[in-house]
């Protein structure tokens, strides 16, 4: 028990720190500042809690984080990179504003484009089972570093009272949206998904992981606070809106201090709550891309290369420029955290209601179109301010989810109807085709999306029953195949292809046997495909005995040197792009019908 109990915890550090973004370090500094200790319990506790919930629903008995990773990364993607992009763009934005700004001016880009481009290093060269011992290297040094920052400035006389509450209309407001956003926040934060599917492969448990990630998370925030109140106001930093805000207390106090190792302590400090949030996301960014990537069949992905699709590198310029254009428009923090609170928190409660059970009735066009709705509400309250403005916004961007939330609760109608698939029996339902009939051996061309080879057995394909032989069945399909290979792709040489096609699996159900001189069609399609495997479904049917046999084969592609397995290539998609089957991406608009140019020819 003590054991598991230690397993768990060892990733505690690293749940804390991928937490301890932008938003929560130096919001815990102005929110102490400006509305006392009750006005930071307010902000910490919920968001603490969210996090301990979090693993405490998805590490139920039962529930498979991983599983439901799976279901979800495709349908709730943007919502995932959304926050990533949001969560990247506040730590630049905060740590360049609020702690090396005040420090070291405005000629910091050089140092702060290095501690991006380390810690997006150790997001990609090191997994996160290993990213956990990392974090709790740094999780040691920052906390140190924390604490003799903080027995610096007490020695000062920057420090003031903090009171126990400062409360005006604009905190009454703001504790809703608060509540809201840091209650679902977590369920948004593809970093938090990553780690409880990793705690679980593990054996370690989730609910325990998250509950002493969510305490030392709690505590890194008090650290905040108590350095907040040793620090004082100083001099409040006036965004673009007239507003005040307290965000870089702390490193005006200590660019004031005359204590060795302030400055030095401060800067780790801050560099280790930055980095291992930038690297938490580039690994859980390209871990959620590669995912999504790997089960596509867009064939954009045929033209570039995957790689370079799943690469968290171009949320990561995005959000460094956003960050740049807010603190040039001289934004405030809170600019950055209203869509936690408003626009995505539809999303959000809709994922939290399919992972509790709800059929998915998730519509992200209308949950965004609320949310942006939801956002103007909450910023009109914010600058007037208006407290009722601001406590209705979260709830208004909630309308997205009230059909989950209904039916959850089991106060709504019937589920949604989930699409019709089609079964194996309606897929397998034989097409009536018309072949044009030659009496030479064989003929061959396209019916529709059906390659058809119409061939007559003669006393060379026959046993010495009189029947066909079982092997000369396969023999056929493969000379379709080869036939159909040929028309789509003329031009394909064997001598200096830098592919080759091979037959990964191979799948044949008899259903009666042929007898020479019965004529025969062998017809070929596209059946479906993923990125790596073309699955190519066969029948055989006679003009005698009708259907004598059906079944499939997988194909794949490795290069013509080391065999090494390739995506489909792009001659591949190219050729075949006429005859995918129509519920892919990749079907065209159009398939060549018999009288076209590629119908039945001798």
């Amino acid at each position: 028990m003590l054991y598991q109990f230690l397993r768990s915890a060892t990733w505690a550090p690293t749940i804390a720190l991928s937490w301890f973004w932008g938003l929560g370090f130096f919001y815990a500094i102005h929110v102490t500042l400006t509305y006392g200790w009750i006005g930071f319990l307010a902000f910490a506790l919920p968001n603490a809690i969210g996090l301990a919930l979090f693993g405490w629903i998805l590490g139920a008995p039962g529930r498979s984080p991983e599983k439901i990773a799976t279901t979800i990364q495709g349908p709730y993607a943007v919502l995932f990179l959304v926050c990533q992009f949001l969560a990247v763009a506040i730590t630049i934005f905060g740590f360049a504003a609020y702690a090396w700004m005040p420090l070291f001016g405005r000629d910091t880009v050089l140092g702060l484009v290095m501690l991006v481009l380390v810690a997006c290093s150790i997001g990609h060269a090191i997994p996160l089972r290993r990213i956990k011992i990392v974090h709790g290297v740094a999780l040691i040094l920052g906390v140190c570093a924390g604490f003799v920052l903080l027995a610096g400035l007490a020695t000062e006389s920057h420090g003031s009272d903090v009171p126990l509450s400062s409360l005006d209309e604009r905190f009454y407001g703001l504790a809703l949206p608060s509540l809201v956003g840091f209650l679902l926040g977590p369920w948004m934060d593809v970093q938090q998904w990553q780690r409880a599917v990793e705690i679980r492969r593990e054996g370690a448990s989730v609910r325990v992981a998250y509950a002493t990630g969510a305490i030392l998370f709690g505590g890194l925030l008090t650290i905040n606070a108590l350095l907040a109140s040793a620090a004082g106001l100083g001099e409040p930093v006036v965004s673009f809106d007239g507003l005040p805000g307290a965000y870089a207390a702390v490193a005006q106090a200590t660019a004031r201090s005359h204590v060795a190792g302030v400055t030095v302590a401060f800067l780790i400090w801050t560099v280790v709550a930055a980095a291992t949030t930038i690297d938490s996301f580039y690994g859980a960014t390209r871990w959620l891309m590669t995912a999504i990537t790997t089960r596509s069949n867009s064939p954009l992905l045929a033209f570039v290369p995957s790689s370079l699709v799943s690469s968290p590198i171009w949320i990561l310029l995005a959000a460094f420029t956003a960050a740049v254009a807010a603190t040039q428009l001289n934004l405030s923090l809170m600019y950055l955290m209203v869509p936690f609170a408003t626009i995505l928190v539809g999303g959000a409660a809709c994922l939290v209601c399919e992972t509790l059970g709800a059929s998915r009735r998730y519509d992200p066009v209308l949950s965004y179109m609320i949310g942006l709705a939801a956002c103007l509400v909450f910023l009109t309250g914010y600058i007037q301010p208006n407290w009722a403005y601001l406590a209705i916004a979260p709830l208004i961007g909630l309308v997205g989810a009230l059909p989950m939330v209904t039916e959850l609760l089991g106060w709504g109608g019937a589920p949604a109807a989930s699409v019709p698939q089609a079964t194996d029996e309606a897929a397998a339902k034989p097409v009536v085709i018309t072949v044009a009939r030659d009496e030479a051996i064989a003929s061959h061309g396209f019916d529709g999306q059906w390659f058809v080879l119409s061939l007559i057995p003669t006393y060379d394909d026959t046993n010495s029953v009189g029947n066909v032989y079982f092997a000369n069945y396969v023999r056929w399909v493969g000379k379709a195949r080869e036939l159909f290979f040929n028309t789509c792709m003329p031009d394909f040489d064997l001598k200096s292809t830098d592919f080759y096609v091979l037959t990964k699996t191979f799948q044949h159900d008899f259903r009666r046997e042929a007898v020479e001189f019965e004529p025969v069609s062998v017809r070929v399609r596209i059946a479906s495909h993923n990125r790596k495997f073309v699955t190519l479904a066969h029948e055989i049917h006679s003009e005698i005995n009708g259907l004598l046999g059906r079944g499939e084969q997988s194909l794949m592609f490795v290069d013509s040197v080391q065999y090494r397995p390739l995506d489909i290539p792009r001659s591949i998609i190219e050729g075949f792009l006429p005859y995918w089957p129509k519920s892919s991406p990749h079907a065209a608009s159009a398939v060549p019908g018999p009288l076209g140019a590629n119908s039945l020819s001798a």
